[in-house]
């Protein structure tokens, strides 16, 4: 999803790069046409020294911004890498597992990072007590045999199970 959204970054830093420099030669071109008609209210150079550190503080601008855009692009990389391991999907189901209990308040719980790593934790309700289980995933995969229970709440995570 960040990759996305810092290709996205950059696309946007890269195209208001260009309409900057496109806005300074239209600048430019206006300026060097003030002069020449009538009622023009754009400022003159009074000689191509002034002009030239017009345009050499333009450049330095654009710069600024080209080195900006590097870091927002650096930035949004570390982002990206360090969000891979969050938790990103989350699967839930509640059931019943005894007949003598109601309101399904057993469940199996997924939680998944990006490479599909993490665990399923079910917690079986009875009238006597509450068991808690928590199952390694690791690659979408379990070592140990899961429940339908588990297995519908990794689906639910969106995993393909």
């Amino acid at each position: 999803m960040l990759d996305a959204l810092g290709d996205i970054a950059g696309a946007v830093a890269l195209t208001a790069l260009v309409v900057a420099t496109l806005a300074l030669l239209v600048s430019l071109a206006a300026l060097r046409r003030g002069g020449r008609e009538p009622g023009a209210s754009q400022e003159r150079f009074s000689d191509d020294a002034s002009l030239e550190r017009y345009v050499v503080a333009q450049a330095e601008r654009l710069e600024a911004l080209s080195s900006a855009v590097v870091g927002l692009r650096e930035q949004t990389s570390a982002l990206d890498a360090g969000l891979r391991d969050a938790v990103q999907h989350v699967g839930l189901v509640r059931f019943n597992p005894f007949e003598d209990t109601g309101g399904s308040q057993s469940f199996a719980l997924a939680l998944l990072d990006a490479n599909a790593d993490g665990i399923v934790m079910s917690s079986l309700h009875s009238r006597t007590g509450t068991r808690v289980y928590v199952r390694a995933i690791l690659g979408g995969r379990s070592e140990a045999t899961l429940s339908a229970e588990e297995v519908a709440a990794l689906r639910d995570a969106g995993l393909a199970i």
